[in-house]
């Protein structure tokens, strides 16, 4: 599983699985602290649809952390005021960067909650579909 959809999984499902993965790591391992976690800014792109150029829309609010696990560097980011999801990400990040043995049990428990967090998805657009409101026009 890449990096990306790794950390997008443990996002957006609220930080549970990642403490509970981080904390058979820290267990185990000697985690050290590089960079506390911290609050920062950084820009925002989007792409901007009708002559297909990127533009920078705003800067949002983000919380970093660094950690070193068997000279190995994770790093963890995440939007808003979140010191322990940064440190949680940072720890998981550097995990699978030494290659630690742990890692190959996270993959299926990382699917699983991508499945709920795509039914979950699922749900909530089944709702708001209920809600949808059909404009026909008159045919004179």
């Amino acid at each position: 599983m890449k990096r990306r959809r790794r950390t997008e999984i443990l996002i957006q499902e609220n930080g549970h699985l990642a403490e509970k993965l981080a904390e058979t790591i820290i267990d185990v391992y000697e985690c050290k602290e590089i960079l506390a976690p911290q609050y920062g800014l950084t820009m925002i792109k989007m792409r901007e649809s009708a002559k297909n150029s990127l533009f920078y829309i705003g800067e949002v609010l983000i919380t970093e952390a660094k950690v070193e696990i068997n000279n190995c560097i994770g790093i963890g980011i995440v939007a808003g005021m979140e010191d322990e999801l940064a440190k949680h990400l940072a720890i998981i990040d550097a995990a699978y960067k030494a290659e630690l043995p742990e890692t190959i049990t996270w993959q299926p428990q990382l699917i699983e909650a991508e499945k709920q967090i795509t039914k979950e998805l699922v749900r909530k657009q089944a709702e708001l579909f209920k809600t949808k409101v059909n404009f026909e026009t008159m045919e004179v």
